[in-house]
Formats: structure tokens, sequence, C-alpha cells
């Protein structure tokens, strides 16, 4: 026992439960403020109050109806606060510590982004995508505008509309949400890549990957064709299934598979025909 307040006895396990508590709280109120939820979670923490001090006084009345409020109000935060849930299990998913069971989501982010392409290709849409990894590119976000939107197909086909005013610059996705759009990108020095000579999107492309380990796609607006940048290097003409193994292969940390020993064995033979 550590301490004793009238009827109650405090120890170290009761202070550890009440601080991881109030933190759950805490975050839970972080997370809906703002929102009309945060009424009814103030109103349940009351009635949770009022049933602690009516056991503690020994008000057998009063703890049952507030133990029936209580049992009602876990089917009523389930319906009420669904959205909010659905976030807060969002934000603990996102942990790097339950990163390793997230390897869906760089599948499911992937698979967008490819079925995007493909469309833009054949309607001749100039795209710019920007898929971070381990290297931060707040710098090049805060230059565009802000989303933080779950990626989908819609919703890259209609930033690249060329009738959107968000469709000129570049597009940055983390994870499964595109972080900003219409971002400018730093411009490369080379005005060539293997014979190819770029134009401002292949090489703003170029740009950032020579600065970061960013991989960047790039659907060309005059021929449909579609381009893979990393690393400073431009790979052109990817069919959707080619595109889709190389990013798939390369969002993996610290891999190189086929794809990539394949296209570097491909570019050598090509140097020493030159």
């Amino acid at each position: 026992m550590l301490f004793k307040i009238g009827f109650l006895t405090i120890n170290w396990t009761d202070l550890l439960d009440i601080a991881i508590v109030s933190f759950l709280f805490y975050r839970l109120y972080l997370i809906m403020r703002g929102t009309i939820a945060v009424q009814i979670f103030i109103g349940l923490i009351v009635i949770i109050a009022m049933s602690f001090f009516s056991r503690a006084a020994n008000l057998p009345a009063m703890t049952w109806i507030l133990r029936t409020l209580t049992d009602i109000w876990v089917v009523a935060f389930i319906i009420l606060f669904q959205p909010e849930l659905r976030r807060l299990l969002l934000i603990v998913g996102r942990n790097p510590i339950f990163s390793p069971l997230l390897k869906t989501s760089i599948t499911e982010t992937v698979d967008t982004v490819v079925e995007a392409c493909e469309e833009l290709s054949q309607k001749q849409i100039g795209a710019l995508i920007v898929i971070m990894r381990t290297t931060g590119l707040r710098m090049i976000i805060e230059t565009g505008v802000h989303m933080h939107a779950l990626v989908s197909k819609p919703l890259i086909l209609s930033i690249f509309n060329p009738k959107s005013p968000l469709h000129d610059g570049a597009i940055v996705i983390k994870d499964r949400f595109i972080e900003a759009a219409r971002c400018t990108l730093p411009l490369s020095q080379h005005l060539q890549s293997e014979g190819f000579i770029m134009g401002m999107r292949h090489r703003s492309a170029i740009g950032v990957t020579e600065q970061s380990d960013a991989i960047v796609v790039v659907v060309s607006e005059e021929t449909g064709i579609i381009s893979v940048a990393e690393d400073g290097k431009l790979i052109r003409r990817l069919a959707g299934k080619e595109l889709r193994a190389y990013l798939i292969e390369r969002m993996r940390p610290q891999t190189q598979g086929a794809f990539s020993r394949l296209f570097k064995m491909s570019t050598a033979q090509e140097a020493e025909e030159i």
C-alpha cells in the first residue's frame, strides 16, 4: 500500500491504472475534439465518475441505475462513435510498432496507383505521383495543397483532370494517404536520359529522386507512356503489370528482386553495345 485516503487504499498498481486510463481518455478526447461526439463523450465520463462515487459512497439504488446506464452506453458508444473509433484504429494501425503487420497496405496503395496510371495513360493525361519511403518530403508537401486523403483511383483521376485546379504539379503519397497535391518538385540538371530528351515533368521526377529515396511515377501527357524515376534514373515504357511488379518490389525495404536485377543487366548490355 502506497497511501490511504479515507476508505480508499492506493498502491503503485492503482496509480499506473489511473495513468493509463487517463491517457486513453485524453487521446480519445483529442481525436473527437471539434466534433459533435465530444459532447456525448463528456457525458459518458460524467456517468462513469458518478458510478464510481456512488459505489464508493455505498449508494445501492444509484449504483444500480448508473450500472444499467453504463451497460446501455457500451452499445451506444459503438454506434455513436463509429467514425471516431475507425479513426482511432487507423491511427493505432499506422504506428511503426505494427508496420510489419501492414504489408497489405503497400499492395493496396500500389494497386490503386497502377490502376489510375493505366487509365491516365489511355486518356493521355499527364500525371506526377511521388511515393514516399523513408526520406521525409515536408518541404515539398508544403509547396502544395494539404489533403491527407485516403488514396483512391477516383481521387487521383480527379486531381489530374486537366480541368482540375490541382492537376498542375505532383501529388505526394505516404502509406495509404495522399498528403498533398499540386506540389512543386526540384528540377534535375540533366536534360536527357539514355537519349530521351526530358520535359519538365520527367526532370521534376528525377530531381526529387536525386534528393530522396522516393519513387516517382510519371505519365506523359504527349504519349501516355508510363515511366518510373528512382535514384536519379528513369525507367520508361512500363506496362501496368511491370509497373506493379516494380513498385511492390521497391517498396519493400532492403530488397533487390528479379525486376531490378533484370533492369540493371539490360542497362549494362545496352552500355556495352554502345
